[in-house]
């Protein structure tokens, strides 16, 4: 027997390293046809989800349909992400309880949804503090023009406090979600 190893059958007709490589296609190959791990279409279209919940911990948006998760989305929020949003100019993430009050398919971002961030409760804490909350505050895709970057806007917090998504992302919420659409923000 020679030093090949018994199961490597490529081996003996093309070489080791031709066998490795028609052995990394195969297993290529096998990983395409498996298709994704999450369905194409997580809801029949028409059909909505019941809420959004922003982990900001974790950088993750969830859409949810009844009790059950429909599709997550790894997001980059504000600047400065720890802590709730306090007042204008602070480049943090809201946390509580919001909805979408509006849709903005001309956004300067790719398609947006307002989050109704100050509610009153945000409003009576700046207030005391003689600050301005601040305001229009969105999930949205990437700056008009800078689609190309996909996944890569992930690497850093970089919004003044809004919830960013790659813009084939936004293109599915904004298909799932509509406005009176519950949204909590965690910590």
């Amino acid at each position: 027997m020679n030093s090949v190893a018994s199961t490597d059958i490529f081996s003996p007709m093309l070489g080791t390293a031709t066998s490795i490589g028609i052995a990394l296609l195969v297993a290529l190959a096998a990983l395409v046809a498996s298709g994704p791990t999450v369905a194409a279409d997580p809801l029949p279209p028409g059909d909505q989800v019941d809420r959004i919940v922003i982990e900001k911990a974790l950088r993750r948006l969830t859409l949810i349909k009844g009790d059950q998760p429909v599709r997550s989305y790894n997001v980059a929020l504000g600047a400065q992400p720890q802590g709730p949003k306090r007042r204008e100019g602070d480049q943090r993430t809201p946390e509580g309880v919001y909805e979408i009050d509006a849709r903005n398919p001309r956004s300067s971002f790719f398609l947006s949804l307002r989050i109704s961030y100050p509610n009153d409760q945000d409003i009576a804490r700046a207030r005391a503090a003689g600050e301005d909350p601040g305001g229009q505050i969105m999930i949205h895709g990437l700056r008009n023009g800078y689609g190309w970057l996909g996944t890569r806007h992930q690497r850093n917090d970089w919004t003044d406090g809004c919830v960013a998504v790659t813009n084939s992302e936004m293109l599915e919420i904004w298909r799932l979600v509509d406005v009176g659409t519950p949204v909590e923000i965690r910590p």
